[in-house]
């Protein structure tokens, strides 16, 4: 006999204004628990020392967190000129210090070096795994490594306001995999002065926006409550940049048993993915081929 779930079917998006100092998995669990819901995942890590929008997915919605994942992501962050740290941000230990200060003009002219496609080199500090291990949990343990560079798109990067000439803020969008510290740390190589990420907020990630976002407090305030579920956003909307079409109900029928089904479609390119809906419900996530939806993820609502 299959063992029953705890908590109940909860379907769905919730942006919460990640609070500074905690980590990611922590806020997702409290909202996990706050609606006592069966299943919960966020899309994205923030860094604990990062705030701003962080979007979890609930029950069937889980299963469009790739789309987020992969989509773009705006972040609005704060260098500390003159200095660079073991960790790329303000919480770790100075190692190097200059009395250069660059110009408002001078980061300018910095940054078309740090847009399109870019290679960037991952902080020592980070997720990413070496021989198996975690970069960070190496670092810990005093371990230099060599960490190889990776891919990543920046769309733009802005120089928003310099308040004093040890800061400079500024406002980058980039896809999916970039580090916001090594932005920090190789302009400040590149400006000859050095620098680190000392405030960082996403601003947001793909179709969710700070203005979606609920104060984090309110998970505490309305936890149990079901009009904590007013500020739920459809499970649709990580779907949000992909084409929809609608589902004959034969068609629904045969795409909820994980079958191609006919679907009406208008301006779709054979192989592109898209999603199906019925009846104002989401039905799946498929590639379109002559008139039919071949679903590699349905609903189950």
């Amino acid at each position: 006999m299959a063992r029953r779930k705890k908590g109940r079917a909860v379907h769905g998006w919730l942006v919460v204004d990640k609070p500074l100092g905690m980590t990611s998995s922590a806020v997702v669990n409290k909202a996990k628990w706050a609606f006592d819901a069966q299943k919960a995942g966020h899309a994205g890590t923030l860094d604990p020392e990062a705030t701003g929008v962080l979007a979890i997915a609930f029950g069937e919605a889980t299963k469009t967190v790739p789309y987020v994942t992969d989509s773009m992501k705006c972040y609005r962050f704060t260098v500390r000129l003159g200095q660079a740290t073991n960790t790329d941000d303000g919480e770790g230990e100075v190692i190097a210090e200059s009395d250069a200060r660059p110009s408002a003009d001078d980061i300018r002219g910095a940054l078309g070096a740090f847009t399109g496609d870019i290679m960037q080199v991952p902080p020592q500090f980070s997720a990413v795994k070496v021989d198996g291990e975690r970069a960070y949990k190496l670092a810990r343990d005093g371990e230099t490594m060599v960490l190889s560079a990776r891919p990543l798109f920046v769309e733009s990067l802005e120089l928003i306001d310099m308040p004093d000439a040890d800061h400079a803020v500024l406002e980058m969008v980039c896809g999916k995999g970039g580090y916001v510290r090594s932005i920090a740390r190789d302009l400040g190589q590149a400006l000859g002065c050095f620098g680190h990420v000392v405030a960082l907020r996403r601003v947001w990630a793909g179709p969710f926006e700070l203005a979606d976002a609920v104060d984090f407090a309110l998970l505490d305030k309305l936890a149990k409550d079901p009009s904590l579920e007013e500020h739920l956003l459809p499970l649709e909307a990580g779907v949000h940049d992909l084409p929809e079409l609608h589902c004959t109900p034969e068609g629904a029928a045969k795409l909820r048993n994980g079958n191609p089904g006919i679907v009406i479609a208008a301006d779709v390119e054979y192989g592109e993915e898209c999603w199906a809906s019925y009846d104002g419900e989401p039905v799946a996530i498929g590639v379109y081929k002559a008139g039919e939806l071949h679903p590699n993820r349905v609903f189950v609502l």
